[in-house]
């Protein structure tokens, strides 16, 4: 069984001027539901003497419906009042001149981080970032530090290091030259308007200086290993593995010493 509550408003008429305009604007009844439940938004268009050759209805500045029933009455299902649904939704009747209503689905926000963890490097700026698409937007952001000595709000501008910028649906706090000591630990955003309020932790974690020359640290250790298995290879190595042009096995050269022999044999004989 939904839960409505009903109040009645003036149309907005869209041409105020020009052949057919009413010398008053006719009036649309709608109802909404409330925040323990229901799933309808209804308007009832109370000038009969309109002709309805269809409807359409809006959230925000996007068509979600659309119909060619001339009925005066036009109803949409949000499937509950949630933060999902939330928003400015707009019912519109197909008349001459157009009329339409406002109805707007509020609830507190519902903020979500962007990334439950961010990294940062020692002396770098850290970057904390939450939302909330919820209606109405975000009236206050509020920034707090969770640490062991409790929960301590951040303000803005605060030591020269904390600054906090937001809008209605996103805020942000950039912390400018961490310190690994100091700003390591764990965040929390918290966004409130008139419905409530609601808040996501972060965690923030920032690694040392010397983090980002791992990855080289490591190749350069990778190099040294492998020039030094290299080296005791060749050390090692056993006489058998020295190539062939390397251990002096190229043929003898014949000697010419039998023919020098006779020649001089020759030479005397004469």
């Amino acid at each position: 069984m939904y839960s409505f509550a009903f109040i009645t408003v003036p149309a907005v008429v869209l041409l105020l001027c020009g052949t057919g305009a009413h010398s008053s604007d006719p009036l649309i009844v709608t109802s909404y539901p409330d925040a323990t439940g229901g799933e309808l938004l209804i308007c009832n268009l109370t000038d009969f003497t309109l002709t309805v050759s269809g409807h359409q209805w809006l959230k925000g500045s996007k068509v979600i419906h659309e119909d060619k029933d001339a009925s005066q009455l036009t109803i949409y299902n949000i499937t509950g009042v949630n933060a999902e649904s939330s928003g400015q939704y707009t019912c519109k009747f197909l008349t001459s001149p157009e009329v339409f209503a406002v109805i707007n689905i509020t609830v507190a926000p519902h903020v979500v981080a962007y990334k439950k963890t961010e990294h940062g490097n020692e002396g770098d700026t850290g970057v904390m970032t939450c939302k909330s698409n919820t209606f109405p937007l975000v009236d206050e952001w509020t920034w707090y530090l969770v640490s062991q000595d409790g929960i301590q709000a951040i303000v803005n501008g605060s030591e020269e290091r904390y600054f906090i910028k937001s809008t209605g649906n996103k805020t942000e706090l950039r912390i400018h030259q961490l310190d690994i000591e100091k700003d390591q630990g764990e965040y929390m955003c918290n966004g409130s308007n008139i419905h409530g309020n609601t808040g996501a932790t972060i965690a923030l974690r920032v690694r040392s200086r010397l983090a980002a020359l791992w990855p080289f640290l490591g190749i350069v250790a990778e190099v040294l290993i492998l020039v030094t298995i290299i080296f005791i290879y060749e050390k090692r190595r056993k006489p058998d593995d020295v190539p062939e042009d390397e251990d002096g096995g190229s043929a003898p050269l014949k000697s010419n010493a039998g023919a020098n022999h006779d020649t001089v044999r020759q030479r005397n004989s004469s």
